[in-house]
């Protein structure tokens, strides 16, 4: 019997090189294949557990695939290390709406256009637009694309909708330069109270966004979505010059279809809620309830809901909501803050209480998503688009893969 050959030893293979290891990162980053990406990136880590790229690289990867949690966990890990993470720290906490931590992060930071951009979209979101403003200025002669988008929607949130024709001039930008550009500046228009000019610019915008949009290779429910800010304030328009009956359709369609962002939808089920008055109310009710944190056992708004949208939108909704109970005569769920607690139980509404429950109606406005970040309410000011300051166009990238601005 023969003897048995000898196995000869396993050699283990030798780990791939961190040059062939971040050749591969940067390409899953550029293709937006971000779970490969932070797999590679703790490869790297693995090799060479301080490598600053790597961990610049994994956080970047982190963030645009949307987990901010995590990618502020990795920030935290690495915290001891001589590696500058503040502005990845700063917008990490700006869109988990933490927004006085976020700022304080940029404080003392030197002012390039990166930091100063998200400078602006932190301080439109804490309500400081006339600084908000301020900051886009100085923006003016930047390489950033979004700057005048923003720009135009900071001077509509601060009241100088009225200036917005003279800075385009200054900037030597024409309105049409863009879809997100042309929807915001209807908005200043709709400010200024002229709603016809308005009407045909939302017009022209959503015609420009289309194009741009399926030039782009965007699927059509995409489309819709990017451009339902659009579609909720042309039915607002409707609604202001009077064709009751046109913007009612244009609201329930888009709510029935259900394709556009949180924060248009929120807006078009409150300006319904507002064209119906005391009409229908359950079914206001109804609606209403499709925006609130559906694990909460009293209304309030989604957690995303409440991060995109200004104090005064969240107003709108609330009253309407409160007022709505208030011609259902749904006493039990409202909350009487106005009332001293003993009084609650047997407080009934008086003629007088319901003839002045009228629902108030709300504009489409600009912020930013958003969603990305792009713009989302008062009598006059409620919708939110993706496209302006609100928007989450300054997300941190690494210096071998940026993205363009993301459209969400």
């Amino acid at each position: 019997m023969a003897p048995k050959s000898k196995e000869k030893p396993k050699t283990s293979q030798p780990p791939p090189a961190i040059e062939d290891l971040f050749t591969t990162l940067d390409r899953h980053i550029n293709r937006s294949e971000y779970e490969q990406a932070v797999k590679l990136a703790d490869q790297v880590l693995s090799i060479a557990p301080a490598d600053e790229d790597a961990i610049r690289c994994k956080v970047v990867a982190l963030v645009k695939d949307d987990k901010i949690d995590d990618a502020l966990s990795v920030i935290h890990s690495f915290h001891k290390l001589p590696i500058d993470l503040g502005f990845q720290k700063a917008y990490c906490l700006y869109r988990q709406n933490k927004l006085e931590e976020a700022i304080a992060c940029l404080r003392g930071r030197e002012r390039d256009s990166e930091t100063s951009l998200l400078e602006a979209q932190i301080l439109y979101r804490l309500g400081k637009t006339d600084a908000c403003v301020d900051v886009y200025k100085t923006l003016k002669d930047s390489e950033i694309e979004t700057v005048d988008v923003n720009f135009v929607a900071g001077l509509v949130s601060a009241g100088k909708a009225s200036q917005v024709k003279g800075a385009l001039e200054s900037w030597r930008i024409k309105p049409t330069s863009s879809f997100e550009l042309a929807f915001n500046t209807a908005c200043s228009l709709i400010e200024n109270g002229n709603y016809a000019d308005a009407e045909q610019l939302l017009l022209t915008a959503r015609r420009i966004g289309q194009e741009t949009l399926t030039d782009d290779g965007f699927a059509d429910e995409d489309i819709e979505n990017e451009l339902g800010p659009i579609s909720v304030q042309l039915a607002y328009v409707q609604q202001v010059l009077g064709q009751t009956q046109e913007s009612t359709s244009s609201y329930v369609d888009i709510i029935k279809r259900n394709v556009v962002d949180e924060s248009s939808l929120a807006v078009a089920v409150n300006n319904l809620i507002a064209l119906k008055g005391s009409k229908d109310v359950s079914d206001g009710l109804r609606k209403l309830d499709r925006l609130k944190d559906q694990d909460s056992q009293i209304f309030k708004l989604s957690q995303a809901l409440d991060a995109k949208l200004s104090k005064k939108h969240k107003e709108a909704i609330y009253a309407n909501r409160v007022l709505l109970l208030l011609h259902a005569n749904m006493i039990d769920q409202l909350l009487f803050w106005w009332l001293p607690r003993r009084e609650r139980s047997s407080y009934r509404p008086t003629r007088k209480d319901k003839r002045a429950a009228q629902i108030r109606g709300s504009q489409g406005a600009v912020t930013k998503q958003d969603k990305q970040e792009t713009a989302p309410s008062t009598s006059k000011s409620s919708q939110a688009t993706n496209k302006s300051a609100g928007a989450d166009h300054s997300k941190p990238s690494s210096s071998k893969a940026s993205k363009k601005k993301s459209r969400r």
